[in-house]
């Protein structure tokens, strides 16, 4: 197991994130995953014996479930809090009341506090904000960030789901105002699935942000269960939960292409769609969720895989994005402009 830096902080995180979204299966998140604590024990254990000391949740998986089991695991484990990260999230729905959801400062502070007990722990290493609150000002929702983590309740704060220009319009702010900026961006990003290519890596890479890639398997669907031959794995959350979106049929030549790479390399499609995702620049630690510790060890192989040029060429090749305005300007103009 490899570990980055985290941003610009000289905090040291695993190559792989231990994502909880598969814990507790209580409302909306049955079809992803509904692990008790015997197993949440067993998948902790397992990551953590592995070299793994990052750990992703949120305070809306499960309706906090996901967070009162992770913080029982680490409890019941005897792990402590100096041997991993905790990283959690706030934006989403927490109950019916007008102020349960977005990114105010009330509802962040309510947020920090009750994740805090359900975790059992005195801070939060990372928290991210967990989506755009198109109500709340980002500056409000900054100064909320800063009033945590000079509280001492969280240490650094990360943004998921935002577009480029408002990390940067964010972070600009931050700095204005002498606050804390975002050290981290978790963004949805697979091998079938590489739009972040466009605006967030290149952002993140000239910015020093750290970049988590959440379900960097697109929902299952590159688990090596389905095929064109396969559209119903029948034992998959893709088949009642079909997310994130997917174009499937570029998808299935991607497919193609992970299983003879595999083969070659005696492991799973998966295995191969992990290492792809773990290799691309400013990648720092890519989230995985299990169900099982036959999943989680098959994930942690992909950090040993090495692929020759020669596939990784053909892996960059058959998933390639389509040239979008204005990146094919860019790059039709730079010709030339760099020295022989």
């Amino acid at each position: 197991m490899k570990y980055n830096e985290l941003g610009k902080t000289g905090v040291l995180v695993s190559e792989l994130c231990l994502g909880t979204m598969t814990f507790g299966g209580k409302g909306y998140w049955q079809a992803i995953g509904q692990l008790p604590q015997d197993e949440v024990n067993k998948i902790v254990k397992t990551s953590l014996d592995n070299g793994i000391n990052f750990i992703d949740t949120a305070n809306a998986y499960s309706e906090g479930l996901s967070e009162t089991l992770l913080g029982e695991s680490l409890k019941k484990l005897g792990i402590s809090h100096q041997n991993v990260v905790i990283a959690t999230k706030v934006r989403l729905r927490m109950g019916s009341g007008a102020n349960q959801v977005g990114l105010s400062r009330l509802h962040i502070m309510d947020s920090v506090n009750d994740s805090l007990k359900r975790l059992q722990l005195s801070h939060i290493d990372l928290l991210y904000i967990h989506g755009v609150d198109p109500i709340t000002p980002i500056e409000e929702t900054m100064r909320g960030l800063e009033d945590v983590v000079r509280s001492g309740k969280v240490r650094y704060i990360g943004i998921s789901n935002h577009p480029a220009w408002m990390v940067m319009k964010a972070n600009s702010y931050a700095e204005k105002m002498g606050w804390t900026r975002f050290v981290a961006s978790q963004n949805y990003y697979t091998i079938a699935g590489r739009d972040i290519e466009r605006e967030i890596v290149p952002m993140a890479l000239s910015e020093g942000v750290s970049i988590m890639p959440w379900s960097p398997l697109a929902g299952g669907f590159l688990s090596g269960k389905y095929t064109r031959n396969t559209e119903i794995a029948g034992n998959s959350r893709r088949d009642s939960f079909d997310f994130p979106p997917v174009n499937k049929e570029k998808a299935y030549d991607i497919i193609d292409v992970m299983a003879v790479i595999g083969k070659q390399h005696n492991v799973s499609v998966a295995t191969v769609a992990l290492n792809w995702v773990i290799k691309q620049p400013g990648i720092t630690s890519t989230i995985i969720g299990a169900k099982t510790l036959e999943q989680l060890n098959d994930n942690i192989k992909a950090t040993s895989l090495e692929l020759t040029p020669d596939e990784l060429k053909q892996l960059n090749e058959v998933s390639a994005l389509s040239p979008e305005y204005p990146g094919w300007m860019v790059n039709r103009q730079l010709q030339g402009r760099w020295p022989e």
